[in-house]
């Protein structure tokens, strides 16, 4: 069965689901209800594990067949970025004693100036642009948060405001109106220097025309800034690295006396609940790992009626979105898992966490006797980011009990 066949019957299946929950709405949940919707649940979890096998099997077999690009003959208007890709594939193919002279001159304007001697170099726009967008699909911080970047690293002090408490007043006639002046805060958004660590290529790929080296170790600096910046943006201890949003959110609800590894229908009630209905109107939505997912799939309100509504897809843009309590639901694995004292779910509004990108992506190349010996070539990136909660009444976690 294709990819889109399975998922054109997932999403069958979802909106089936979706339309029992709301058949039902105004009648008792019965045995054959729960029967039937753990059934299509059960299918849809299947079914969601088989596209995500497929889909990497088809992203394997399209990385195989990217050719490199190449920098002569495309339109005019994309002359210079193809010029950029085709420098920075030659560099990193052969380091920059396979440059022209005219080559040579470019790479050595968008060399790193703190790195130039260990033969640092900026990655070009649309590589580096490409680079961060791909960063989304790790964790899930960078999905859901305000992205903000900045042309240097300096240290940067966010405004902060809660107005939540602020209120109004009547006057009498030719009454003096009271003074109620706003309390502004400030939130550091300070970077930190992120390592992809060292990636180690064998000579023989870098002599393979057919092989797009940039893809290659795109993904691997994808692979390992996007799991380090994601646990941090997660749950940071803001010493020595970024805040994370579990950190810094507010305390909404702590679990019922037994609730150690569990969640029940009121608490999650009044976690929701503990947000100011000024956030509620705008984006608020749940976080929490797969491991809750998986107990809030079986969670039911107190008439017996499943609080959980699978989403489903309706062509490239549109669909609905898993819901929870009539909220969407973002899956971070990165968030702890259910524990004592464990914070494993935040709500609220996560727009407000912001994260901070400074600067060029840069990469290094390296081909000393350390590597050559190996066969091999290193190559190393560093990234300047960061991230904080700007607004802490927007987000609130749930903490599980403690006994």
């Amino acid at each position: 069965m294709s990819i889109q066949a399975l998922r054109e019957r997932r999403n069958g299946m979802a909106i089936e689901a979706r339309k029992l929950l709301d058949d039902t709405k105004d009648k008792a949940w019965s045995t054959e209800n729960q029967t039937q919707y753990d059934s299509l649940t059960g299918q849809i979890n299947d079914l969601d594990a088989r596209v995500d096998r497929e889909q990497k099997l088809i992203d394997l077999a399209a990385e195989e067949r990217h050719q490199n690009r190449d920098p002569v003959g495309g339109k005019r208007q994309t002359e210079d970025l193809l010029a950029d890709i085709g420098i920075f594939d030659t560099w990193m193919r052969r380091g920059d004693r396979g440059f022209n002279a005219e080559q040579a001159q470019k790479f050595h304007n968008t060399m790193s100036t703190t790195t130039g001697a260990e033969g640092g170099f900026s990655v070009p726009a649309e590589v580096s642009s490409r680079l961060i967008a791909s960063l989304k699909a790790f964790g899930g911080m960078r999905a859901v948060a305000e992205l903000l970047t900045t042309a240097n690293g300096v240290a940067l002090s966010f405004p902060s405001s809660d107005g939540t408490t602020e209120v109004g007043e009547i006057l009498a006639e030719n009454a003096q109106a009271t003074g109620s002046d706003p309390t502004f805060g400030t939130v550091g958004l300070n970077v930190f220097k992120y390592s992809s660590k060292i990636i180690t290529v064998p000579i023989e790929l870098l002599q393979d025309s057919t092989i797009d080296i940039e893809a290659f170790v795109r993904a691997r600096i994808i692979e390992r800034i996007g799991r380090i910046t994601n646990q941090h943006f997660t749950t940071g201890t803001g010493s020595g690295q970024p805040f994370g949003i579990v950190t810094r959110s507010a305390a909404g609800k702590v679990g019922t006396t037994g609730q150690t590894t569990s969640v029940i229908f009121d608490d999650l009630v009044d976690l929701l609940e503990s947000v100011d209905d000024a956030y509620q109107a705008g984006n608020c939505r749940f976080m929490f790992p797969q491991s809750v997912r998986k107990v809030m799939r079986k969670l039911k309100d107190t008439a017996g009626r499943p609080i959980w509504t699978p989403g489903y897809e309706a062509g490239i843009t549109a669909g609905a979105p898993d819901l929870l309590l009539g909220k969407s639901v973002v899956i971070n694995n990165d968030m702890p898992a259910p524990a004592a004292n464990a914070k494993s779910i935040v709500y609220g509004d996560l727009s407000k966490y912001i994260i901070r990108d400074a600067m060029a992506v840069n990469l290094m190349r390296f081909d000393d006797s350390v590597y050559a010996s190996k066969g091999q070539v290193g190559f190393l990136a560093f990234m300047r980011s960061g991230g904080n909660l700007v607004d802490t009444a927007a987000v609130k976690h749930y903490q599980h009990s403690a006994t």
